[in-house]
């Protein structure tokens, strides 16, 4: 008489510990309380690849794989990149069972960087090599509900990211040849918050970037035209805060931390003109998605699926 109730539990424990096992940090609450939870968690670690992308990019110096030349040569980009967001409903109670949208929007993320010839190689341009520099800029005031840790290395309302690296040419731009060049870049950061739990909304998570980026490009220099085309591998990992409103008692709850770790594959494409010592370029793009085993469903925004970025550079050499 006693199995058919132990089979029943069991069973039931089997449908249940997957739901906790997507979400630990959430298994000490229940019901609404615990899908707004798992909704910030979730959307911590789905909005965290996007991010990384947007402020990496396709190829780092946009337009080209050839190095420098070696030492008294250098290049300055002005770039912006943009990836397309859909960000989480901050009023979400964990009554249905998918969390609505908020804002729909391509994201902006403005950039300066740099590359210095160090060595001119050998040959056809084999193991030259340039160090690469980069700072990103992301204006958060142009988004809603985004703001800079008080922190957080920021200049105004503006948080400033750090990059560096190196490029390694294979292969010189020469005849029926493309250049080729592998590089690694790292960047950094620091946190910015979604959401404002104490100003009412019911959830909230703050996050900051750690990006390793790998790279292999080719490109190619006809008369007035620079085409470029690569693959990536993509690195991202960071430390994220999440807090949130209990939907029943309207009580904050204690702040929860939450790792990320995650890594992504990419490819691109570079286009644009060369007017003397400028270069205009554009980069369309796409990173690969990969399924996290999200507890949550998000309207309009499917986790698993890779998605499009972009970006247009200016850059001068000297």
């Amino acid at each position: 008489m006693r199995a058919v109730p132990l089979a029943s539990a069991m069973f039931l424990v089997a449908l249940v510990s997957p739901v906790f096992a997507q979400t630990p940090e959430c298994s000490a609450y229940s019901g609404n309380a615990q899908r707004v939870c798992a909704a910030a968690v979730d959307g911590t670690r789905a909005f965290h690849p996007l991010m990384g992308v947007l402020v990496s990019g396709g190829n780092p110096t946009i337009g080209t794989a050839a190095p420098l030349g070696g030492l008294g040569h250098a290049s300055l980009t002005l770039r912006a990149n943009a990836v397309q967001v859909v960000l989480p409903d901050l009023s979400y109670e964990g009554s249905s069972a998918s969390v609505p949208a908020g804002d729909k929007l391509w994201a902006p993320a403005p950039l300066i960087e740099g590359a210095l010839g160090v060595y001119g190689g050998v040959g056809n341009g084999l193991l030259a090599v340039d160090l690469l520099g980069s700072a990103q800029l992301l204006p958060t005031d142009q988004i809603d509900n985004f703001t800079v840790d008080a922190d957080a290395r920021s200049i105004g309302g503006v948080a400033l990211g750090l990059g560096y690296g190196a490029r390694l040419g294979l292969v010189r731009d020469r005849g029926p040849l493309p250049a080729v060049s592998v590089s690694i870049m790292r960047r950094d950061i620091p946190q910015l918050t979604y959401g404002n739990v104490p100003a009412g909304d019911r959830y909230s998570y703050g996050v900051d970037l750690h990006a390793t980026n790998l790279r292999i490009v080719a490109s190619k220099h006809l008369l007035f035209v620079d085409l470029a085309a690569g693959l990536g591998w993509d690195k991202y990992t960071g430390d994220a805060v999440i807090q949130f409103r209990d939907p029943v008692t309207s009580l904050a709850q204690p702040p929860i931390p939450v790792e990320l770790n995650s890594s992504r594959v990419l490819g691109f494409l570079n286009a644009g003109m060369s007017l003397s010592v400028l270069r205009l370029t554009g980069e369309v793009g796409y990173q690969g998605g990969k399924d996290q085993n999200l507890s949550s469903d998000f309207d309009d925004f499917d986790t698993t699926k890779g998605k499009f970025f972009a970006g247009l550079g200016l850059r001068v050499g000297f």
